[in-house]
């Protein structure tokens, strides 16, 4: 097998299926019995979910126990964001250093090879499927929040121009407890004027419920919650990674860049459990035995183990093992394994890592 350096996205894309994770490319004569590959490199994806909180005070807060009964209604506009979840998993990216061809003897029995997309190899003479991480860096999803109707549209026009703050607030309660009247008389089918078939009494109800919050809100203040979601990508070097600062979450701001101090800092740590120490130095013989080697197997990873940690506010989020690719090394099969033409044997890879899952033969 002969190692190359090249470009392999126009080959899959032209390849590739829209529909499909993975696409099976075939040893044959016009491409020299050979298909190129690429080996990965792990990622880090941090996701973070958190809450928005905004509170608003409403415009007769002051008179909300007096005439609702309302102890404690909001008496200050405020937005609140709270993280509620740190996750860390780990995906896989090419390594555009690490390309290589797979090259199979010409009477080999249909050879070929499975790779995804981006060209990480799946499998060797076997059907195999990958499905990737989702993840980018500083990628945002907020959760969209119905707000209520703005309750000065329910006011008549004597609310309007009552003389006073006090008397504004007295003339809405009344039109609430009115509100609720109407629907208790509903419910109970004293109503005057009863909706006549199930689709308007529905109608009607969520119409008064719309009305009755709304201008409720007027006395106790309005909360909306809205959900939101963002992801961090890292992608390691050969080197541990100590408290490095992956974003700083703000109560006041939500997420903020690693750079800026009003917000605390979420914090990752990833620890090779398996460092190899210095290579050996090898001698001239030695040294071209294993470039020979190399040369001519078909190249895959075996990670390295990391003690893997998330940390906020004092807290650690994520705390566990993983593998990571950039720690460990590389290592070859021989080419003659895929010679035998009767029973021609079978590697299946974890994509997202380059490594050997199983050899079927």
């Amino acid at each position: 097998m002969k190692r190359y350096y090249i470009g392999l996205l126009s080959l899959l894309l032209a390849s590739a299926l829209p529909a499909q994770n993975t696409v099976k490319m075939s040893a044959v004569k016009s491409n020299d019995f050979g298909v190129a590959y690429n080996l990965p490199k792990t990622t880090i994806v941090i996701k973070a979910d958190a809450t928005k909180t905004t509170r608003k005070a409403g415009e007769f807060y002051e008179y909300a126990e007096r005439y609702l009964n309302i102890s404690n209604p909001i008496t200050q506009n405020e937005t609140i964001y709270t993280i509620n979840a740190l996750t860390a998993t780990t995906g896989a990216v090419p390594d555009k250093d690490k390309s290589y061809l797979v090259e199979f003897k010409s009477g080999t029995t249909a050879p070929f090879v499975t790779l995804t997309k981006d060209g990480l190899i799946c499998a060797i003479n076997a059907d195999a499927q990958f499905s990737p991480v989702e993840g980018a860096a500083n990628t945002v999803t907020e959760e969209t929040v119905k707000a209520l109707p703005n309750p000065n549209s329910f006011l008549s026009e004597e609310t309007l121009r009552a003389g006073s703050k006090s008397r504004q607030a007295e003339m809405v309660s009344k039109q609430i407890f009115l509100l609720r009247e109407t629907r208790n008389n509903i419910l109970t089918g004293e109503a005057d004027n009863m909706p006549p078939d199930g689709n308007a009494y529905k109608l009607v109800m969520e119409r008064l419920d719309s009305q009755e919050k709304a201008l409720t809100s007027m006395f106790a203040g309005s909360e909306t919650v809205e959900s939101l979601s963002k992801t961090y990508t890292i992608v390691p070097t050969t080197k541990d990674i100590n408290n490095q600062i992956v974003f700083r979450f703000s109560k006041k701001l939500g997420f903020v860049d690693s750079e800026n101090m009003a917000g605390a800092p979420v914090t990752l740590t990833l620890i090779n459990k398996e460092p190899a120490g210095e290579p050996p130095v090898l001698s001239p013989k030695e040294q071209k035995a294993w470039d020979d080697k190399f040369a001519k197997g078909i190249i895959y990873n075996i990670p390295a183990k990391a003690s893997m940690k998330v940390e906020f506010d004092n807290k650690a989020w994520v705390n566990k093992e993983v593998d990571v690719v950039q720690y460990g090394k590389q290592e070859v099969l021989i080419p003659k394994m895929f010679e035998n033409n009767k029973q021609p044997v079978k590697v299946i890879f974890f994509p997202e890592m380059g490594a050997i899952k199983q050899i079927i033969q």
